[in-house]
């Protein structure tokens, strides 16, 4: 009889797409393992998820607001809804395990599942764990971390260190430089900044690069740039006010080939979501981080000062961004050895089988 496996959360691409390659590591251990993925309604998963071939269930939850506000009387009424939708679920679809990866939707199914017995796994991308993963601790089987000294947080006997999934499309990006660079119609012998704000794209980086997009057009650097949708029209407006021809730098609202993006890059300028981050360890490149303000517990700056500590990326604050990211990446990328050096420090960090060490653990607890 095939296994029956929930997993759930979402709301960026840095948990849906961990939870993705999760779900296809344990395809590929066993491909008649039936999947179940639930996620919150209105968020990305409800897009990305059927694309990679997975069913999804979406659950009316949404964030509790740290401010004062009529959404926060919406919440408790939405969790309430999205606590029973998650036991019929469980009812119905009787799965033999559940994974937590982290946002609004985890946290109903793994409550559920733990209060009926059903083995459950939090998969706790970052290194400050939120309110509701310290929570749900206490009640599920394991916990999968991908950063050290989590016994802050959690209880000792049940982490198990793993790193954070990372797609597939991501090894060996090396061989892949020379299709990057005719992808993105750019030229490879000139330097090369990628810039990306995470799946939604990021405010601050995107206002700092649109202030000073013409110390790009006026250097032989060349940029591409992913904005996020809400962004979008407004970069490629820019450029038109500069009555920019040059074709050296390209502005997406969303890119799909990451890996072509990460093998054509000198260097990356990133937020630092978790996910992220273990892909930046993966791609070696060097990186400079500017952290989100606006995220539970301030676990950003947390995950990027666990590269800095190792001399393995540079951290610029968000309200510093505006007036100095763009010259510290100019000078950066002019500086060989520099760059040598956060390449080297940050491929020490990586952690490569992430999602099979996961899934198998998920298998183990059903055992």
């Amino acid at each position: 009889m095939s296994k029956k496996i929930i997993i759930s959360g979402g709301g960026t691409g840095g948990h849906i797409f961990p939870a993705i390659s999760i779900a296809n590591a344990l395809k590929r251990i066993d491909k008649n393992i039936e999947i179940l993925f639930v996620g919150a309604k209105s968020k990305m998963e409800m897009e990305k998820v059927p694309a990679a071939g997975y069913n999804i269930i979406g659950l009316p939850i949404n964030g509790f607001q740290r401010r004062i506000t009529f959404k926060n009387i919406t919440f408790f009424f939405k969790l309430l809804i999205s606590i029973l939708k998650s036991r019929k679920i469980i009812k119905s679809f009787k799965p033999d395990a559940v994974v937590g990866v982290g946002g609004y939707a985890s946290g109903p199914l793994l409550y559920i599942a733990s209060k009926k017995g059903i083995p459950a796994l939090i998969q706790e991308q970052n290194s400050y764990a939120g309110i509701t993963n310290k929570l749900l601790s206490k009640r599920v089987n394991k916990i999968c971390v991908a950063y050290q000294n989590m016994e802050r947080f959690f209880p000792k006997e049940k982490i198990i260190f793993t790193g954070n999934p990372i797609r597939k499309d991501l090894f060996d990006i090396k061989n892949k430089k020379t299709d990057a660079s005719k992808y993105f119609k750019l030229n490879d012998k000139s330097k090369i900044i990628l810039v990306i704000g995470g799946s939604l794209g990021a405010r601050t980086i995107n206002q700092s690069i649109c202030n000073d997009i013409d110390k790009f057009i006026r250097s032989d650097v060349q940029l591409i740039w992913q904005t996020g949708k809400t962004f979008f029209e407004k970069a490629k407006m820019e450029l038109l006010r500069y009555n920019y021809k040059n074709k050296t730098i390209k502005v997406y609202d969303f890119i799909t080939r990451m890996d072509y993006a990460y093998a054509v890059a000198d260097i990356i300028i990133s937020r630092a979501g978790a996910g992220t981050i273990s892909e930046l360890c993966l791609v070696k490149k060097p990186v400079i981080l500017i952290p989100s303000p606006n995220v539970a517990e301030d676990h950003q700056t947390k995950n990027a000062m666990a590269l800095v500590n190792k001399n393995a990326a540079i951290l610029i604050k968000d309200n510093q961004a505006r007036e100095v990211l763009v010259d510290q990446a100019l000078n950066l990328i002019n500086d060989t050895e520099k760059m040598q050096n956060l390449s080297e420090n940050i491929s020490k960090l990586a952690v490569t089988n992430s999602d099979e060490i996961i899934a198998n653990e998920i298998l183990k607890m059903i055992e």
